[in-house]
This record gives structure tokens, C-alpha cells and sequence, in this order.
């Protein structure tokens, strides 16, 4: 395969320890018949032993051997080049995995401090404002405070007698000690060896000479190139010459175990770890609790996850480093494309994305494909609805976030927001606004969970505040409140400002955080606000000196990496657990507040992905998905019937009243805890319906999935209970909740005989809503990609949950069956309907991703670059229905998906297809359509369907094209 060639589609995989490279090989072959063009495979790289997603990296440069060694993974390339089918790879450029022992850059960092060579690496505040933290590292990695997991013996001095070197152990967690402090330890009790018989004295003057030479060494702080440079190689023949006298000299074990056992004290008398307090109080860290991390760390995290810590890839060195792997996977034609997994983290995005074009260019001595502008990078950007990826990044687009909001809202009866807001503010007796909940969950995240990164910008801005006679009266506390507020009212995740360049679109964005800011804070000094505002726009730069515009600019891109996991943490991780309105509308990328979007901004938004970014990747499900598609398409539903929810709701509500427990005079779960387990049911419930109660396991499974989610909705939510804080009472009434409303068949459980029926009626719509859901998502522009296992009906919710292993040998047979009945029937129409029929096996969702696929694979040029017209339609049901042609070359495809299943399905049709339903609705042929055939061939069912006119106008009989398939997708002839 070409390496630069676009995809036609993607497939992503979640490789981890139970699904590895020989697995992938296996389905390759599968992936093929179905259509997909590149897998896209999650990180592959050596991650954190035991990890499911691989964002934890711990070495570039080394494949997980969980997965796979090098020989399996070659395996699974060859057999991606055996179908002529490509690679693109999830690659981590932000963050590395931290703690533990298996991070050798990060133990080199802790054992030599700012003297590392790998020092430069991470993002490091090395002269934070507590004075104690100077040229240290915080490690918030322990269970309780310090004192106690000291004085409890849980830390644990060790010699590694092979390497020659001390360490403390805190289970799997690995502490280095500085080589320049062994001396603490090997000149306890040395002069009784002095005294002792030849052989001792023998080990007395090695140990003598090791302890000079270790005393003798560079401290950390001296950081000339020359001194570090001395340390390191003096460094290590100091441990060379402590691990060949360890083993030449037998009295060395029973001297240095002495020693250790010494330090490590005595649980019973607190006195005993005094040694070993004082020779960790000498060492490059500050061990700590780990909720000491929210207001003090000192390195730059993943969101607030103490075990990620960011890389600084502006740095030249780390990005070579870092991609030495990568680049040589290029260089042989194993990857064809680069995920780039969250570049909102880093200090120049737009930098990176052209140092990785450039790096592409140089391994693969090739052009880009001739219908693209750059070779396949696409970033994990998330963009408000208002906001656009900038037109100059050297990427092929978005993993689609957006696309997938899109998808989901033209399912989203908008003329029922209203009853639906009203149905909520009554169920959970408050009116909850969402701008303003967001507001203060963002407040919350940077007083609580990130409350530490703030501390570093405000002391870098008030650093600067002070350098200037005009603001050097701006207090510390003041100019970090006005950070706070500015941040919580930033209407974007970030904005991308350098010292070269701000566009007018960021320029708004800061400026309406301003506005906003003074509006949130009366009281405040409006002055502050305006200084801020000054400082991230750049402006007055040239006033200032050399030394004071680096801070400025340091404090600018500094800012920028802090917004966006606020917004992450504030929007992502908490509003969208609080906000349940309909639960369907809360996913990553997704507004909460637009309830549902129409047709004609559906089309717009397809036409601008066409103009802006053709190769933009098209999703509906991800690892990161708050649930899948399928659960959204469900609860979607209640839009279209807001009285039966009420009704039900209601119902429900009265019937579980005994089921709930009282905490502090309140009923837990919360009304608004309760709305979201009601429309999860709706959401996950599997297809078997009642006859999972006559299997104990699929129902005690249904009760553990439906447990962990919602427990860590509520820890998300941060109301009754959160992961810092939590809750036990609060908790353990929503697992008696939850197992109470699945406690019994529905005979003996009021509830369930309530619940069923209406959620089999909800859930049969949603089938029909997914089933259209996937058809637009294979035919607008831009590269479709399906999460793994989405092929099929998958009714998951957040993670770890959408990371359960996925049945591929089931998938094949299914595929292979249907490959060979449709190419063999007499009666494609017949086909067709009886899928419609069996909707709940889900092949026809299968077969229709399969026909499109192969539509895709035979037409490249006009999915990638055919124009694209929305089509208006007329008739009783037009409003039902959604349709566009995609033209190239005088050559027409026609994708047409009905929607708003909910009035078009009666008992006596059963489905929403023929005449009857569809009356005389009709989809308009415009004449302004490049080459508008007479005839079009529906490829899902064979049936022909000619062009008629109505009113003078060209169009297509809505009931012929929906004649035996709820979608129509047609080819001109």
C-alpha cells in the first residue's frame, strides 16, 4: 500500500494484553471482506504492565510485550499488506507513565534531579512556591501522609546488589537515592569494621574508597554540561565498584543488610526511621499523600492524574527521541497514518504537527497523495459547535468528535425540547442551567483537582506584575482568583497563540473570557482582568524587557496547556454527569445545551467538512464515548415520545420509592441520579429482554455493568461523592438501588413489568434510528471509522465497559453468511425486508455496513471528493426524512435514511417501509445536480427506481425507495 494513500475506512482496535498482534492477524481477513481499508490500531508501545489502553506509556522505543514481540507484530503487518490494507497508529506525544519502576527516564530524573540528562524531559517547576519543593520533585504516590506510611515501615530501603545501587520500595512503586547520599548509609557502623579481623578490614578500605567516591561526586545543582556529564559516568562507576565488592566480599551482605534493617526501623518506636527520614529529606523528591498532589505538584500531569507526566515536545531532543520507533516503523512501511492522541497538552500543537509532516517526509521519501495536501495526521481535537480547526495545521482533520455530534442530533426531535426540560426540572425539583453548571464545575476543578497548575501560572503572573510600577500593587491572591475566573468562563478548550502569531479567532475567544470574567466577578479589580487579558493577547509586548516578554510568553503558553483540562475535567468528567436531561445529547464533542439539530445545519455542517477537511475522520463511537452509539440511538427515542417518559418516570419513581435509603435526612441515589439510571437501562438493556432472567449470569453481568457505570457517574458528578471524597453511605445506596430494581423477574418485581415492555418499544426505534445512523455516517464526506465490535448491535457505556473483549469469530460468520445469501439470492428485495424482520440479530446493520463499505472501496474519488447536495423532501413524511447526493464526474450516489421512527411504525405495517407508510412523500432531484440520472440502482436491495416529476420538479417516490429497507442508498445508471 501506498503509504500516503487516504483511507477509505477505519477500524479501530484496543490492543492490550487480551487482545494482541497475533489476535489482530487473526481478524485481518474479516476486516477486509468488510470493507475496512486501515486498521486503527490504540497505542502499542511499552505501557504500564497490565494496562488496557496503552495511553501510559513508559518506553517509545519498545514494543508492550503484553501484545506481542516483534516477530508478531511483523506477522500482523504482513498480513495487512497480504489484503493491501494500511496502519494508522495512536501515537502519545503529551505524557509518559510515572510512578511505579519500569519508567527508566523518570528514575533517572528522581535519582539525579535537575542534573538528569532526561531532566529536561518532563515538565518540571523545579522553583515552585513552597520553598521546601525547591530543586525537588513532588511524589504524591503514597496511601496516607507521609509521617504514617514512614512510621508504619511501608517504605522499605532495598540494595540491588547486581546494579550496585540503593533504593526505597513502597510497593510498586520505586524510589531512587542519589548515589552523592549512599555515604548515609555505608558509614553506619563502618568503623566497627576497622576493628574487626583482616577480612574486614580488607572490606573497610573498599568501602572507604566507594564512600570518598561517592561523597566526591557533582551535587545535582551543578549543572554545567562538564559536571553533569562527571556525574553521570562518576555515578556509575561508583555503583560498579559497590556491586563487584558486594559480590567478592562475602561480610559486604551481612554489613549492608544490617545497615538496611537499621534504617528501615522499628514499627514499634517512631524514633527508629529517623535515618531513614533524613536520607529521603536529601533526595531529588518529596514523597507525599496523594491528595497532596491537588495543591501542590510541581510537574505538568494529564489532567489531574498523578501517574501521567507530561513531556516538553517542543523540546528537539525529546521529540527524537521520542519517535525513534515510529519513525522506523515509517521508514518500513508499517504505518500509514498518526493519531495524535490529545495535542491540546502541548506547548505548540501546530509546531509538532509540522515537525511530524516533516519527519514523515524524510522516512518515507514520499509525496503526498495527490488528493491531499499532507500525509494522514488526525488529532483528538475537540471542538466547541462555534469553533473551527485552524485552516493552516498540517493535518488531514479530526478524529471526529464533532462528526459523531452531528449524527447523534439529527435523530433529536428538537420540537420536543421544551416538554423535555420541563419533565426533567420536575423530575429532579431544581432548574439546572447548563452554561452555568459548567461554569462552576470548571471553578470547582481549578479550586480543587488542578488547584496546583493554577498556583503556577499565578505565580508566574505575579512575577511579571511586579516587574511594572503600574501592577506591581496586584496581589498574589487576587491575580489568581481573576485566573480562575478566567478560566472557568473560557469558551473553548484552548486557544493557540505563540510568540509569532494570535489569530483573530483566539483574540475573540480571550476577549470574551474577559468580558464574561468581570461579569462573574463585580467585585474584582477590573484592572487585574484587563492586565490578564493584555498578557495572553501579547499586546504592549514590545514595552516590556527581553527577560520580562520570555515570562510573558512562557506565561501564555503555560495558560493555554492549563484551559484545556479544565474545560476537559469541568465539561467531560463532571457537567456532563450532572446535566441528564437526555442522557444521549452528553458525550465528548457533544453540546448538551442543542437539543437535537436539523436537517438543514446537518447538511451545512457535511459542506464544510467537504471544503475544509474531505479526509476528516467520520465517528459515532470511540474509546473515549460516554456510551455507543446504539445506547444513544435508544434514548434518543424519548425525544419522540416525551408523555409515555413522563408517564413512565412517574410510574417508576412511586415504585422504586422503597428501594431508595435515607442519608442525612435525604433519599439516595439523588432524583437526578435516579433520571440517569432509568434512561442507562433504557440505553444498555440487552436484545434478550425478558428471557435474560432465565440466565443467572447475563442478568448478574447486566447488574455489575449497570453498578460500575452509574458508580462512576455519581464519583464523576462530584455531588454526593467523587473519587477524592468518597461517599460510602451515598455508594453503597446506589448499589442496593440498582440491584434492587434487577433484583427479580419481572413477575414478582412491579418495576421490570413496568420498565420492559416500554424500554422494548424504545429499544426497536432506536434500532431503526442506528441503522440510519450508520448509512449517513458511511456516505457524508470525510473517512468513516468504526469502533471495534460497532459493526453489530453494541449497546456499551463508558469505559472500562466499551473495552470488553469482542466476539470477531461471530462477526466473521455472520458476514460470510450474509456475503453468501445476498450474492446468492434470487430475491434481494425479500432479503432485505427480512433483515428489517430480525431486526434484532444484527445483520442488517452488518449488511449495511458491508454493501456501503464496498461502495466506498469502488468509488474512492467520489466519497473522498464527490460534492455534496442536501436534498429537500416533500410529502406527509418529509420531515422523516434525511437525503443527499454525492456527485464526481457524472456519477451520483444517493444516501436516504428515514428517522423519527416512532409515528411511521404502527402494529399493522410493523415497519417503517412502502406505501403505506410513506404515502406521497417524495426526496427532490434539484436541478442544479451535476448529471441527474433517470434511473437509480438502490444497491441495498437491487430494486431500480426511476426518476418521476412532481409539480415539474425531478423526484424519487420516498415509498420506492424505502420499498424494503428503512435506508436507501442509490447509484446512478
Amino acid at each position: 500500500m501506498n503509504p500516503s494513500s487516504m483511507p477509505s475506512a477505519t477500524y479501530r482496535l484496543q490492543f492490550n494484553h487480551a487482545f494482541t498482534f497475533a489476535d489482530a492477524a487473526d481478524m485481518i481477513a474479516y476486516l477486509h471482506t468488510l470493507g475496512i481499508s486501515h486498521v486503527y490500531a490504540s497505542p502499542f508501545l511499552k505501557a504500564r504492565a497490565g494496562s488496557l489502553h496503552g495511553y501510559n506509556i513508559v518506553d517509545h522505543n519498545a514494543l508492550n510485550p503484553e501484545i506481542g514481540t516483534e516477530a508478531e507484530y511483523n506477522a500482523y503487518i504482513e498480513r495487512l499488506h497480504h489484503y493491501g490494507m494500511g496502519q494508522i497508529v495512536d501515537i502519545v506525544p503529551n505524557h509518559m507513565g510515572v510512578g511505579g519502576d519500569d519508567n527508566s527516564w523518570w528514575l533517572d530524573v528522581l535519582e539525579n534531579g535537575q542534573s538528569s540528562v532526561y531532566a529536561a524531559y518532563f515538565d518540571i517547576d523545579w522553583h515552585p512556591a513552597n520553598p521546601a519543593l525547591h530543586n525537588k520533585i513532588l511524589l504524591p504516590f503514597l496511601g496516607d501522609h507521609y509521617g504514617s506510611v514512614l512510621e508504619s515501615g511501608e517504605l522499605k530501603l532495598e540494595f540491588d546488589s547486581e546494579n550496585g545501587v540503593f533504593n526505597v520500595r513502597y510497593y510498586e512503586h520505586l524510589f531512587p537515592i542519589d548515589p552523592r547520599t549512599y555515604p548515609h548509609i555505608l558509614n553506619l557502623h563502618l568503623d566497627q569494621l576497622a576493628q574487626q579481623d583482616d577480612k574486614d578490614q580488607r572490606l573497610f578500605e573498599a568501602l572507604t574508597v566507594v564512600i570518598a567516591a561517592c561523597k566526591s561526586l557533582p551535587a545535582r545543582s551543578d549543572l554545567s554540561a562538564s559536571l553533569r556529564q562527571y556525574r553521570r559516568q562518576s555515578a556509575q562507576a561508583c555503583k560498579r565498584h559497590l556491586a563487584d565488592l558486594y559480590a567478592k566480599h562475602p561480610q559486604a551482605h551481612g554489613f549492608i543488610q544490617a545497615n538496611l534493617a537499621e534504617f528501615n526501623g522499628d514499627v514499634a518506636q517512631s524514633g527508629s526511621f529517623d535515618r531513614l527520614h533524613h536520607l529521603l529529606e536529601a533526595q531529588a523528591y518529596r514523597l507525599s499523600y496523594w491528595k497532596v498532589a491537588t495543591e501542590e505538584i510541581n510537574y505538568r500531569r494529564f489532567f489531574d492524574i498523578n501517574e501521567l507526566a507530561a513531556l516538553r515536545m517542543e523540546n528537539n531532543e525529546v521529540f527524537d527521541v521520542t519517535h525513534q520507533l515510529i519513525r522506523q516503523m515509517m521508514r518500513d512501511g508499517q504505518i500509514n497514518g498518526l493519531r495524535i492522541d490529545h495535542p491540546d497538552g502541548l506547548s505548540d500543537p501546530c509546531a509538532y504537527y509540522h515537525h511530524l509532516q516533516q519527519l514523515i517526509r524524510q522516512e518515507t521519501q514520499l509525496e503526498p497523495d495527490t488528493n491531499s495536501k499532507y500525509f494522514g495526521l488526525w488529532i483528538e481535537k475537540i471542538l466547541a459547535n462555534f469553533e473551527h480547526l485552524p485552516s493552516d495545521w498540517p493535518v488531514s482533520g479530526t478524529t471526529g468528535y464533532e462528526a459523531a455530534f452531528q449524527l447523534n442530533g439529527v435523530f433529536v426531535r428538537q420540537q420536543s425540547e421544551r416538554h423535555i426540560n420541563r419533565i426533567y426540572t420536575r423530575f429532579i425539583g431544581m432548574s439546572l442551567g447548563f452554561e452555568g453548571l459548567l461554569h462552576d464545575r470548571k471553578k470547582l476543578i481549578t479550586l480543587r483537582m488542578l488547584s496546583s497548575e493554577l498556583s503556577v501560572l499565578a505565580n508566574l503572573l505575579s512575577h511579571i506584575a511586579q516587574t511594572d510600577r503600574r501592577t506591581r500593587d496586584f496581589t498574589y491572591q487576587a491575580l489568581r482568583d481573576a485566573l480562575g475566573e478566567i478560566v472557568a468562563c473560557f469558551p473553548v478548550y484552548r486557544t493557540y497563540i505563540t510568540a509569532l502569531q494570535i489569530s483573530e479567532e483566539d483574540l475573540r475567544y480571550v476577549q470574551w473570557a474577559i468580558a464574561q470574567a468581570k461579569k462573574h466577578s463585580p467585585a474584582a479589580d477590573i484592572l487585574i482582568l484587563d492586565f490578564i487579558g493584555q498578557l495572553l493577547t501579547l499586546a504592549h509586548l514590545n514595552e516590556y524587557s527581553a527577560g520580562v516578554r520570555r515570562s510573558i510568553i512562557q506565561f501564555v503558553l503555560k495558560f493555554q496547556q492549563y484551559t484545556a483540562p479544565v474545560m476537559a475535567k469541568g465539561l467531560e468528567d463532571t457537567a456532563l454527569y450532572i446535566y441528564n436531561r437526555l442522557a444521549s445529547l452528553n458525550d465528548v464533542g457533544f453540546n448538551p445545551c442543542a437539543f437535537g439539530i436539523s436537517a438543514a445545519a446537518f447538511h451545512q455542517a457535511n459542506k464544510q467538512r467537504l471544503a475544509h477537511w474531505p479526509h476528516a475522520m467520520v465517528a459515532t463511537s470511540t474509546h473515549d464515548s460516554k456510551r455507543s452509539e446504539d445506547v444513544r440511538a435508544r434514548i434518543n427515542v424519548l425525544s419522540e415520545i416525551p408523555d409515555e417518559w413522563h408517564r413512565h418516570l412517574g410510574r417508576w419513581s412511586r415504585l422504586n420509592r422503597n428501594k431508595k435509603r435515607l442519608i442525612n435526612h435525604e433519599r439516595a441515589p439523588s432524583r437526578n441520579d435516579e433520571y440517569l439510571i432509568y434512561q442507562t437501562l433504557i440505553g444498555a438493556w440487552p436484545l434478550e429482554g425478558n428471557s435474560l432472567f432465565d440466565d443467572g449470569d447475563a442478568l448478574e453481568s447486566l447488574r455489575q455493568r449497570i453498578e460500575a457505570y452509574t458508580l462512576k457517574a455519581i464519583k464523576e458528578a462530584k455531588v454526593h461523592t467523587s473519587w477524592i471524597n468518597p461517599n460510602e453511605d451515598y455508594e453503597t445506596a446506589v448499589r442496593y438501588f440498582v440491584g434492587a430494581l434487577l433484583s427479580a423477574n419481572p413477575e414478582h418485581n412491579a418495576f421490570l413489568a413496568d420498565f420492559l415492555p416500554f424500554q422494548q418499544r424504545v429499544a426497536r426505534f432506536g434500532l431503526f434510528n442506528s441503522l440510519s445512523q450508520t448509512l449517513l455516517k458511511l456516505t457524508v464526506p470525510g473517512i468513516p471509522d468504526i469502533y471495534q465490535g460497532n459493526e453489530l448491535w453494541a449497546f456499551s457505556l463508558v469505559d472500562p465497559d466499551n473495552r470488553r473483549p469482542v466476539d470477531y469469530r461471530q462477526r466473521n460468520q455472520i458476514l460470510q453468511t450474509i456475503v453468501r445469501e445476498s450474492e446468492n439470492s434470487a430475491n434481494l428485495p425479500g432479503f432485505t425486508q427480512q433483515l428489517l424482520k430480525h431486526l434484532d440479530n444484527g445483520r442488517a446493520k452488518l449488511y449495511l455496513t458491508w454493501k456501503t463499505l464496498m461502495l466506498r472501496r469502488q468509488n474512492p474519488q467520489l466519497f473522498q471528493h464527490g460534492s455534496y447536495t442536501g436534498l429537500a423532501t416533500h410529502g406527509p413524511q418529509a420531515d422523516h426524512i434525511c437525503a443527499f447526493a454525492r456527485c464526481l464526474e457524472g456519477q451520483t450516489i444517493i444516501a436516504a435514511a428515514a428517522r423519527e421512527f416512532v409515528p411511521l411504525i404502527t402494529e399493522e405495517n410493523g415497519l417503517p417501509i412502502g406505501k403505506s407508510v410513506w404515502q406521497d412523500t417524495f426526496i427532490e432531484i434539484p436541478g442544479t445536480l451535476p448529471s441527474p440520472a433517470q434511473v437509480y440502482r438502490n444497491i441495498l436491495t437491487g430494486e431500480r427506481i426511476s426518476r418521476t416529476r412532481i409539480d415539474g420538479q425531478p423526484c424519487l417516490n420516498a415509498a420506492e425507495v424505502f420499498n424494503n429497507f428503512s435506508v436507501g442508498l442509490l447509484v446512478s445508471e
